[in-house]
C-alpha cells in the first residue's frame, strides 16, 4: 500500500477528495499533512469532499518536512511535479512508499525537489492544464 502527503494544501476539496480515495482503497493507508494549511480542518468544504469516510483514514499532521524525516527515517519517498522529466508510470513503487503532493499553486519546495531530484516523477497533462 501507498502513503500520500500532501505538503502544505490550499484547497479542502482536494485534500477531501483525497482523503475519500484512500477511504475506498483495498487499505486505507494515512493521508499526512503539513502544517500550516490553507484552510481549517472542520471546513465544510473539506468534509463534504470526504463524505462520511473520515472514520476509516488515519490523518497525521506534521510541522514540516524536518518533523516528517525524523519520525521516519528510513521513508522511501517520491515527489510528483510538473517539473520532473520521469512519468509516474516509470517508476515502481515500493509497499510502505510515501507520495509527496505540494500545494496546488506552487508545488513542493525548490530545494526539496533538489534534494530528492532521482525521486521525482510528474503525471503528465494535455496541453494547457497546468496541475492534476
Amino acid at each position: 500500500s501507498l502513503n500520500i502527503v500532501l505538503f502544505q494544501p490550499e484547497i479542502p476539496q482536494n485534500t477531501g477528495n483525497n482523503m475519500l480515495y484512500r477511504a475506498h482503497a483495498p487499505q486505507p493507508d494515512v493521508l499526512f499533512t503539513y502544517t500550516p494549511l490553507g484552510f481549517k480542518i472542520d471546513d465544510a468544504k473539506l468534509k463534504r469532499a470526504g463524505l462520511d469516510y473520515w472514520h476509516l483514514l488515519d490523518i497525521t499532521y506534521y510541522d514540516g518536512l524536518d518533523d516528517f524525516f525524523e519520525k521516519h527515517l528510513n521513508a522511501e519517498i517520491f515527489c510528483f511535479s510538473t517539473k520532473s522529466p520521469r512519468s509516474y508510470t516509470d517508476i515502481a513503487y515500493p509497499d510502505g512508499s510515501y507520495l509527496f503532493f505540494g500545494p496546488e499553486t506552487r508545488g513542493l519546495p525548490e530545494d526539496f525537489l533538489r534534494e530528492n531530484y532521482e525521486r521525482c516523477v510528474r503525471i503528465p497533462m494535455r496541453g494547457g492544464l497546468r496541475s492534476l
